[in-house]
């Protein structure tokens, strides 16, 4: 069996509070053995290259350290101050600097000179998300000719809203380097390809190929998952159990509504606020019957959007507060920390709400890990926006349009009063979901796709 290169912005294969796409990552490579290459994370005075390599948790990773111009330009600049707030529909946030441009193109040619000598003949190569769009064709410049697959975790914006980053067609063109490009779902897809017919000529096959001159690249829409059953494991570990207990006794007998999202405007927090804060004044009967907890860990605080995105949550949560709380209650509990796993699916299972609702989400793992964790006997119910996602896959939810108050306030009265048969009903759906289409399936799915672009179908891709 082929070995597998993972290769994305950051490295961590570790336990702890990792993110979703890092356990979806970690589980392919125990799956398929290899290495994950990647930034440290690190600052260094002078660019070497030289490669950290470590065997963590059963993957092994391989780690450089950037200069700092490259992440202020790069990290800071390119990916989180343009392409991400470009590519979550937020133009109004993207900035456009040249210098962030040239940073993202010099840091990619180091990952692909870096990564090189870690290549062997017969891997599979895949790498990751908007950080890295142009690190294929950099290969593809060193002389690898492996096949070599790009997902991207985040949504593709339409057509009109990417026209507005100059370097849109180059950024384009440089995906053509690839053998197979996987986003989570169609609608991603589709946007895609809209880009590519209007503006570089391309043609998409019934047979998900798109071809651009001599160029053929295959498409596909594979959602990622998580590892169901080790989740729904950890929702019945000790520390689970320990954590249930306190957030059940904290609740004192409330109903508790949970909200679990790293720091960042695109996840709708400030609209999530106000659509709990108008459930308050349009259900009265409930108002000191419910809490909810929003775990919120900060992200990207060198970005000036993050900080603002902070300092209004901090203020929404506080005026709330203060207009509602009583002496034994606070509508808002509002958590600025991460926790691990096993504490979370503690959270989890403990929450009778699981309120997820992002303006604009590729996937949502927190999503699926929710339903992972409840009591099959009774369980809790999932908010979902219809923005993200997994929605497509969760019909099941309670979908909303997080952009209005009124729907999240609907949903969740709904939510807190739907009858045990209708909640079970519901999750066992949404379960049976969360368990066909999990990490295993994705990695599977994507990696076997990646296989079976031959050298007679994907050669003319990269090969001039």
């Amino acid at each position: 069996m082929s070995r597998l290169i993972v290769i994305s912005n950051r490295v961590s294969a570790g336990g702890g509070a990792q993110g979703g796409l890092a356990v979806a990552l970690s589980a392919a490579l125990r799956e398929h053995g290899g290495i994950w290459f990647g930034w440290s994370g690190n600052e260094t005075s002078e660019f070497t290259g030289h490669i950290n390599m470590e065997r963590v948790d059963g993957v092994t990773t391989a780690t450089v350290d950037l200069e700092e111009q490259d992440i202020e330009e790069y990290y800071d600049g390119y990916a989180n101050r343009t392409l991400w707030p470009l590519f979550h529909y937020r133009i109004d946030l993207a900035e456009y600097e040249r210098s962030f441009a040239d940073g993202y193109k010099r840091a990619n040619e180091r990952f692909a000179e870096t990564a090189l000598p870690l290549i062997e003949p017969d891997d599979l190569v895949w790498v990751q998300d908007y950080h890295m769009f142009p690190l294929g064709k950099e290969l593809r410049a060193r002389g690898v000719e492996n096949r070599i697959g790009f997902f991207l975790h985040i949504p593709w914006p339409p057509r009109r809203l990417l026209a507005t980053l100059p370097e849109a067609r180059a950024l384009t063109e440089s995906l053509l380097a690839y053998d197979l490009i996987g986003f989570h779902t169609e609608e991603w897809l589709q946007s895609f390809c809209d880009y590519v017919s209007h503006e570089l000529g391309g043609t998409i096959g019934d047979d998900g190929w798109l071809s651009v001159g001599e160029r053929r690249v295959r498409l596909i829409a594979c959602p990622v998952g998580i590892d169901a059953k080790e989740f729904a494991a950890l929702a019945a570990s000790e520390k689970a159990k320990e954590t249930y207990e306190r957030v059940r006794v904290s609740a004192v007998g409330r109903t508790m509504i949970v909200g679990v999202d790293r720091l960042d405007y695109s996840k709708g927090l400030e609209e999530r606020f106000l659509g709990y804060e108008r459930f308050l004044v349009e259900h009265p009967e409930e108002r000191k019957e419910v809490t909810l907890l929003q775990i919120a860990p900060p992200s990207r605080g060198t970005v000036d959007s993050y900080q603002r995105i902070r300092s209004t949550l901090e203020g929404l949560a506080g005026r709330i507060n203060g207009a509602h709380a009583g002496l034994d209650w606070v509508p808002i509990r509002y958590v600025n920390q991460g926790y691990t796993r096993d504490m979370l699916a503690g959270v989890y299972r403990a929450s009778k709400v699981g309120l997820v609702t992002p303006l604009r989400d590729g996937m949502n793992l927190v999503a699926k890990e929710y339903v992972a964790a409840q009591d099959p006997g009774d369980p809790g119910v999932l908010i979902l926006s219809r923005f993200a996602g997994a929605a497509e896959q969760m019909p099941e939810a309670l979908l909303v349009n997080p952009h209005s108050a009124e729907e999240i306030s609907d949903a969740l009265s709904r939510a807190i009063t739907m009858p045990g048969e209708e909640r079970i009903r519901r999750w066992r759906t949404l379960m049976n979901g969360v368990e066909q289409h999990d990490v295993t399936w994705w990695s599977k799915h994507f990696t076997d796709a990646l296989k079976d672009c031959h050298e007679h179908a994907c050669g003319s891709v990269h090969r001039n």
